[in-house]
């Protein structure tokens, strides 16, 4: 029956929807006449309508976002925007509909999703996200600041230990400073905080907490993982059809450099109290100390 129910592939991403919900979908859309509404109502077609995304991942740049999105579109009722749109930080003068446009096409029952890591470091995002929706669930992706991948360029000066706080990659790793910010338009309960460390190590765990938060069907589980030992990282298992497992690409999941413990610790004793408030903000510890 799914083979009878092909669908092509959007632009911006891959057509997963179950057969029954396609049916639904189009016997739904026969008795709708197409119209144009506000917000979040959009125009409808006997393919799905195109709605603003309900849920979007917002951060944080190298906490494995990627692997996340890539994850979550595993999920039959889950439909995302490939490439990072970057709407509310770099083109929000285009309009919503601009915006609106990029998003794949939704039947009933389905989710629009999209992550653009920068969004939560950008002091207007918070703003424009609650003035197109109050109701978007947000998804934070945090890693422990201060890992090897930067660890070697973070210092102004390595001898005395000072931190270069002008630059960007470590302001991104003081997450409370840029929760308080989104936290003036939305209340904690609109967020999920989910673990950079425990996305490799317990993928189907995580994924479980964010199939929760977005009021889905716990689909995506650990029969859908297996640990690339090359890369450090998991991976999908290869689906029904495919000769090939999928991974993401070489620029992730990729070794860090070895990093002196001194270096180490000076990181991790600047970073401590943003941390520690961090903790305390969103009632979770994540153990980087």
């Amino acid at each position: 029956m799914a083979k009878l129910l092909h669908a092509s592939q959007d632009q911006l991403g891959a057509y997963n929807a179950s057969p029954v919900s396609i049916v639904r979908g189009q016997l739904s859309d026969l008795g709708n006449s197409a119209n144009v509404q506000s917000n979040n109502i959009s125009i409808a077609n006997n393919f799905g309508s195109k709605k603003f995304p309900q849920a979007i991942i917002i951060g944080v740049k190298k906490g494995g976002t990627r692997a996340l999105l890539e994850f979550l579109r595993i999920h039959p009722d889950v439909r995302a925007v490939g490439a990072e749109p970057h709407f509310f930080d770099r083109f929000y003068d285009k309009g919503l509909e601009w915006y609106r446009n990029l998003m794949p096409r939704t039947l009933e029952g389905q989710i629009t999703m999209e992550k653009t890591p920068s969004y939560f470091i950008t002091k207007e995002a918070p703003r424009r996200v609650f003035s197109m929706s109050r109701h978007t669930k947000l998804i934070t992706l945090t890693k422990s600041p201060g890992l090897p991948s930067f660890q070697n360029l973070a210092f102004r000066n390595a001898t005395t230990g000072l931190i270069d706080t002008s630059w960007s990659a470590v302001r991104i790793g003081i997450y409370a400073k840029h929760l308080e910010n989104w936290l003036r338009f939305f209340p904690l309960s609109r967020f999920l905080f989910v673990s950079g460390e425990r996305l490799v190590t317990d993928p189907a765990g995580e994924m479980g907490r964010v199939q929760d938060f977005l009021g889905l069907k716990r689909v995506v589980t650990d029969k859908h993982f297996y640990f690339n030992q090359t890369k450090g990282f998991p991976c999908l298992k290869k689906p029904e059809g495919s000769s090939r497992p999928r991974c993401l690409g070489k620029s992730k999941g990729r070794p860090h450099p070895q990093i002196p413990s001194e270096v180490l610790l000076r990181l991790r004793d600047f970073y401590r109290p943003f941390n520690l408030k961090f903790y305390q903000m969103t009632g979770h510890d994540f153990g980087w100390d």
